[in-house]
């Protein structure tokens, strides 16, 4: 019998809980966060490159999966359309797809400000 694969699309607002959640969970653990800390670990935010840190997200995402291994995807994944590109992967896959919503208030790790939170906030889709 064959492993089941899952892509697991873990989502919220910075600060609920994503990662702590994601590292917990079956699979390999990635997030568009990854691509932006440093080979001394140090993680350091350029604005510029967040298409590039989402493009190697799904990048790894699919080698992954193609390795056979699942995969805990973690982003804010805000808008809806922002995950369909794992749910085609999931498809392509036959990986079983799996959504969890964080909604806990632990404070964002990487100091992003409230007024951007809260922007995300209202552009929230349930």
């Amino acid at each position: 019998m064959s492993k089941v694969l899952t892509v697991t699309l873990v989502r919220g607002l910075p600060g609920s809980g994503k990662s702590t959640l994601a590292r917990e969970l079956p699979g390999v653990h990635l997030e568009a966060d990854m691509y932006f800390i440093d080979e001394r670990d140090v993680y350091i935010f350029q604005p510029e490159k967040l298409s590039a840190a989402h493009d190697w997200c799904q990048q790894r995402s699919e080698y992954w999966l193609r390795q056979g291994e699942s995969i805990v995807v973690s982003n804010t994944f805000v808008r809806h359309w922002e995950m369909a590109f794992y749910k085609r992967l999931a498809k392509q896959y036959g990986a079983k797809l799996i959504i969890k919503v964080c909604q806990g208030n632990y404070g964002s790790i990487h100091n992003i400000e409230p007024t951007v939170i809260e922007k995300m906030r209202r552009r929230w889709q349930y």
